[in-house]
């Protein structure tokens, strides 16, 4: 139930906006009162973000807010906008951009094969090596639903060079050199698929799905499988199977998912499958990769098993190659381009793909794939959009990192940079759209902001964030940011400020 506070709010924006729309689950047809024409506009709109912001729920926050019209080189409001907050995925911003500038939007990862021995007959007389520099596109999200096809792809190339059989191992060479995981992660979220681990051998985006299906009768036993690849990683499944009430339901529970536990074994042998599901019935459960690059590997090998080829080597090597080894190349397989790609980043907000880029372009500018490298790109870019060194703090690529930092008025400069860039379209396409798409298809609906709103959406705990681009009623293209840390109410509560943001600037006049 909500406090008579939020309930005062609530009314606020309703009343000032006319927006039920404001609330992320709204759907119903808001009536907007007129909004301020001429100079008079621009008074209004700050009193009316003071009234959402000013309000004693908020007493404890920290909210920055920044609205310009990049066109005329006016600021519209202005709250805390050079003060430093943790953006959550607004980061993605910094990253999605910078990638875009200094990789150019038909940027390709590679991944190559190499043959370290001799053929003949058919067979590779040593061992199949792989070299990846992150290409983000093998996941079932990106290759609608075959996550699979990319390393079958290898194995096409592979038959068509002629080798059907390895008599030695699977080798992987990974041009990112420092660890999977980002600086100032949770540790309570690792096992979670948006805090999974990146490699520049990278599969599925660092997580499998667990089906786990009940059996036929209470007491039955519970069989389960992982997928894309069915190999990886190994299952410990503990599980039972309970009886189904009369009702339906299960004895153990009424959603399976909820009776289901999959978690990491302690002793490293697989992942512990325990709980209960009912008889007849069927639970998913997702769980990260704790080794990537047996992930990527295990997937290879049933890709190579599809097409007939046979690596006689019953475990995988994940070592490097020495620099003095002489191998021949054999292929390269190139990915989709960034242009195609960072849709898929931004509009669901997808981390792993964040800090690929983010060590892209630590690999191609510094030649070392290192997010400390990556971490002085991004800066040496913001700082030559003008932005100020001491507006920002880069640790990673997506966000995660509770050590990120960045003011309102950073984003804004980066913002008001891409739309002076020729590859301004890309960047703004990519980005989720209010009440259609992304992590803003539920927000802003039936409102001036919907299918208006280009803007990239930030969470964390006690972090929330909006930043992007929306047109007035008159025509004009703003350019805003706003960054609320330290709440203790409940989220939706801070996106009803952004949510009436953002159908306000849709909303008013500012001309003449």
């Amino acid at each position: 139930m909500l406090s008579a506070n939020s309930l005062r709010f609530a009314r606020c924006c309703v009343l000032m906006v006319g927006v039920a729309g404001c609330a992320a689950s709204s759907t119903s047809t808001p009536t907007t009162a007129p909004a301020p024409s001429t100079s008079s506009s621009r008074v209004a709109l700050r009193q009316f973000i003071d009234s959402l912001i000013d309000v004693p729920e908020f007493r404890s926050t920290h909210w920055g807010v920044l609205v310009v019209d990049p066109g005329r080189g006016e600021t519209l409001y202005s709250r805390n906008a050079d003060k430093l907050f943790m953006p959550a995925s607004n980061q993605k911003l910094l990253t999605g951009s910078t990638a875009l500038t200094q990789l150019g939007p038909e940027y390709r990862w590679s991944t190559t094969v190499f043959a370290r021995g001799a053929r003949r007959d058919g067979e590779l007389a040593g061992d199949l090596i792989v070299r990846g520099n992150g290409d983000p596109s093998m996941s079932a999200h990106m290759q609608k639903g075959e996550a699979l096809a990319p390393l079958r792809a290898i194995a096409d190339s592979l038959r068509a060079h002629g080798v059907t059989r390895v008599s030695g191992q699977l080798v992987t060479q990974s041009l990112f050199t420092d660890g999977s995981l980002g600086y100032g992660w949770s540790y309570d979220d690792l096992d979670e698929p948006y805090s999974a681990g990146v490699d520049a051998l990278y599969f599925n985006e660092g997580f499998t799905e667990v089906v786990v299906y009940g059996g036929a009768r209470a007491g039955d036993p519970v069989r389960a499988i992982t997928r894309p690849a069915a190999t990886y990683p190994r299952l410990i499944v503990r599980a039972t199977t309970t009886e189904r009430l009369a009702n339906g339901t299960s004895a153990a529970d009424t959603t399976a998912s909820r009776a289901i536990t999959v978690a990491q074994d302690s002793s490293h042998m697989g992942v512990l499958v325990t709980g209960a599901v009912t008889a007849g019935d069927s639970a998913i459960v997702e769980i990260t990769f704790r080794d990537l690059r047996a992930a990527y590997l295990a997937a290879l090998r049933e890709a190579l098993t599809s097409r007939g080829i046979t690596v006689a080597a019953e475990r995988a090597d994940a070592s490097s190659v020495p620099a003095t080894t002489v191998v021949d190349s054999l292929f390269t397989l190139r990915s989709p381009t960034l242009r195609e790609v960072l849709p898929f980043f931004e509009k669901p907000s997808q981390n792993q793909i964040g800090e690929i880029l983010f060590k892209t372009l630590a690999l191609e500018k510094t030649g070392v794939g290192r997010a400390d490298s990556a971490s002085r790109v991004v800066s040496r870019q913001l700082i030559a959009w003008g932005a100020q060194a001491d507006g920002f703090a880069v640790r990673d690529g997506s966000g995660l990192s509770r050590h990120d930092y960045v003011s309102p008025r950073t984003i804004v400069t980066v913002l008001d940079a891409m739309r002076k860039s020729p590859d301004f379209r890309t960047f703004f396409e990519a980005l989720p759209i209010a009440g259609v798409d992304g992590t803003i298809r539920a927000r802003m609906r039936n409102t001036a902001a919907m299918g208006n709103v280009h803007a990239k959406t930030g969470t964390l705990d006690k972090a929330r964030s909006l930043s992007g681009y929306v047109t007035t009623a008159d025509g004009r293209m703003l350019v805003f940011s706003a960054l609320c840390n330290n709440y203790v109410v409940p989220t939706r509560r801070v996106d009803m400020v952004s949510d009436a943001l953002g159908v306000r600037l849709a909303s008013m006049r500012l001309d003449p």
